[in-house]
């Protein structure tokens, strides 16, 4: 086929403009869903002093009160898990070269787990609040176990991916039996825990956003924005690395180099999601197929789709978390748990039948 010299500028400028007007469009529903999680809850307080508190002009106090002690630090939680959990789906779908890859599906989601609860119980680096959830009394000391074992993990699925004539098929059911271990490791902690300890951490493997405070806000942010930079940077790569690592190697990309790069940043941001709200599940497994439907497979524009799918999706899910069984309050992974568990057995069942 013959392409004229001059369509081929126009039909890629044509290209570029619709996926930037989808990362507008999606960037714009996320504002309102996010203004919309901030205003909806025990005590409705309508938008246009929700935005009056958040642009610092004068507001009911009573609101002002509710949104920057309760509502906006749960809202930039869920907001920011979402962006991590989501892209880091993304990157490891994309360095192994695997539909079903995820923190939660490869293994790494318990293995943080497991750092957590090793941390909260041997070295008794988590307590409960008066409210019923989990504090972390030390951060560093949480995240650096979450990480570790996450490392480890993440250290094992790498090495399982290069055996020779191994498959997505194989890499997948290794995370299933990795996680697996690491949640027999987790009950086994519990089992010799106190009272205090086997009750906070029952409740923190559930997955709740309402636990974080600005401290820990800040400390997930860092995390996140870090690793989307790197990500960010790297989009070509992933791209390259599509066809395999000689072609890439081909085209100058270094497919070894990012991948185990790109493994340790989005190990080390979902340690650091996990750690501090614990397991949100499907996340960084729905996200990244429903960025791919919308814009395609190109990673320049994918890592910031993903990004903001996630963000959109744990924002709602939260938000419907807080609102459906009113007092009550359900934990935001309950709600992942079951939107994503179908789609995983639907992308479980097409990749059998592929």
């Amino acid at each position: 086929m013959h392409f004229n010299s001059d369509e081929l500028p126009a039909n890629y400028k044509k290209y570029i403009f619709r996926k930037t007007l989808f990362l507008i469009y999606a960037f714009i529903l996320l504002v309102f869903i996010f203004i919309v999680s901030i205003s909806v809850g025990a005590v409705n307080i309508p938008f246009i002093d929700v935005i009056k508190t958040l642009l610092f002009k004068n507001g009911s106090k009573r609101f002002d009160l509710i949104i920057w002690n309760i509502r906006l630090p749960q809202a930039l939680t869920a907001l920011t898990a979402g962006v991590a959990l989501s892209v880091s789906g993304l990157v490891m779908q994309a360095i192994l070269n695997n539909p079903l890859g995820s923190p939660f599906t490869l293994g790494i989601s318990h293995a943080a787990a497991f750092g957590a609860a090793f941390s909260v119980i041997i070295f008794n680096t988590g307590s409960i609040q008066s409210r019923g959830g989990i504090h972390i009394t030390d951060h560093y000391l949480t995240t650096f176990f979450a990480f570790l074992f996450c490392i480890l993990t993440a250290f094992v699925i790498l090495l399982i991916s290069r055996i020779k004539k191994s498959n997505s098929e194989v890499m997948v059911l290794a995370g299933v039996a990795i996680g697996s271990l690491f949640t027999a490791g987790t009950m086994f902690l519990q089992y010799f825990a106190s009272d205090v300890q086997l009750a906070s951490m029952l409740f923190w493997t559930f997955g709740d956003t309402s636990r974080s405070s600005w401290k820990e806000l800040l400390i997930m942010i860092s995390a996140t924005a870090s690793a989307l930079i790197y990500f960010f940077y790297n989009s070509w790569g992933y791209n390259a690395m599509q066809s395999g690592d000689e072609n890439a190697k081909s085209l100058g990309v270094n497919a070894e180099l990012i991948r185990i790069l790109s493994m340790l940043a989005a190990t080390f941001v979902t340690a650091v999601v996990v750690s501090f709200l614990g397991i949100i599940g499907f996340v960084g497994l729905v996200c990244p197929h429903i960025a791919k439907r919308m814009i395609g497979d190109d990673h320049r524009f994918l890592v910031l789709a993903s990004s903001i799918i996630g963000g959109i999706l744990l924002l709602a899910a939260d938000t419907l978390a807080r609102t459906i069984f009113l007092p009550h309050v359900l934990p935001v992974a309950v709600i992942t748990s079951f939107l994503g568990a179908p789609v995983f057995l639907y992308l479980l069942i097409k990749g059998y039948k592929r």
